[in-house]
Order: C-alpha cells, then structure tokens, then sequence
C-alpha cells in the first residue's frame, strides 16, 4: 500500500483528492494538511511514501520549497506537486527543489493514481502537456530570487535583511539589481515578472 500525504490549502479540493485516491487500488491517504508546516510535521510522523503538494500555500513556504523540506525531513518522501501552475519555470524549480514529478489538477484522476504509483516506484512523472515547453532561464542570482522572493510576501529589506543575516544596504543592492536585470520600472513589477516566468 503506497502512503500518501496531501497537502492542499482549498478544503473542497484537499477533501475531493482525499476520496478519489483512497478508492485507488494500493493507495492509502495517511495524512491531510493545509501549510507547509503542518506538512512536515504530519511527514516526519506519519513517514508518507509520497506527498502530493500544490504550489501555493499559505505562510511563507510554498509547495516547491516544501518539497525540499521534506526530503530533507523525511528522505523516503517522494514530492509530487498536483498544481494548476502551467509554468516552466516553476516545473523545472520544482524538478531542481527535488520533486520526482509535476502534474496539472487538470490530470483525470487516473492519470493522478497512476502518477502516485509511479513516483512510489522511483520513476519521474512530468504532465505531458508541459513535457515540450522550455523555461527561459532566470537572470537572477540565487541570493536575488531568495531576496525578491521574500519581497513577493510582503517583507521589507529591513525584515528579509534579518532573516537572511544581510545589511539592509546589500539587501537593497539585491533588490535594486533584481529591477535591473527584469528590465522593471519598480519592484512591484519586477516581482510580477519574476512570478509569471516562475523565477520567484
């Protein structure tokens, strides 16, 4: 029996995803939750064989992000983001973050158990309609995403120079940069061009 914990924000959709796999054979749903931290605390107890993940959550963690928190909690976790997130970028954040596969919630829910099944083995499942769609590379540095992804929730430089043990100065340098290399008039901008590219 393959053990799956769905993380899902949307009660409607997490309680649908919930009945439908656990009339699929060899699939039992262990565990349910709503954020990213109550994700790993429900992996690190339950030991899932595969999370099933969307990308936006609540708090200040995402679903890709996750995805790397619960290997790192959990090793024999497998992530598979279920996200109606089309974007390259994000696929291949999420490929790069350490998901074994990325599906759209538009699979039917066969294509959804087989995908389960098939990460559970160790296998790679990429939706087909995203398999020959190539993401732009990103121009940002990993430290000016890390720094204007923080932006993207609302954080100040003073608030994102404290978590990330920075100046404000260098944080601002990084995000001055960040406008730069988007081609942006504000920050504003340059977080929603990050975002639609799937960068942040």
């Amino acid at each position: 029996m393959i053990r799956v914990l769905v993380v899902e924000d949307h009660a409607v959709v997490r309680a649908g995803l919930v009945a439908l796999l656990n009339t699929a054979l060899g699939i039992e749903v262990v565990g349910e939750a709503a954020d990213a931290e109550c994700a790993l605390a429900k992996a690190a107890r339950l030991r899932p064989d595969v999370a099933l993940l969307d990308i936006d959550l609540p708090g200040g963690m995402d679903g890709i992000a996750l995805a790397g928190a619960l290997i790192g909690r959990v090793p024999t976790c497998r992530p598979l983001m279920l996200t109606a997130i089309e974007r390259p970028g994000h696929l291949a954040r999420a490929l790069a973050a350490g998901a074994r596969g990325y599906l759209l919630k538009s699979a039917t829910p066969e294509e959804t158990a087989d995908a389960i099944r098939r990460v559970a083995a160790g296998g790679r499942v990429v939706d087909a309609r995203l398999r020959d769609r190539r993401p732009e590379p990103c121009p940002l540095t990993e430290r000016e995403a890390e720094a204007l992804g923080l932006a993207a929730q609302g954080a100040t430089a003073r608030e994102i120079a404290a978590d990330l043990f920075l100046s404000v100065g260098t944080v601002r340098n990084r995000l001055s940069s960040s406008i730069g290399k988007l081609h942006a008039r504000t920050l504003v901008d340059a977080i929603g061009i990050a975002q639609r590219h799937g960068w942040i």
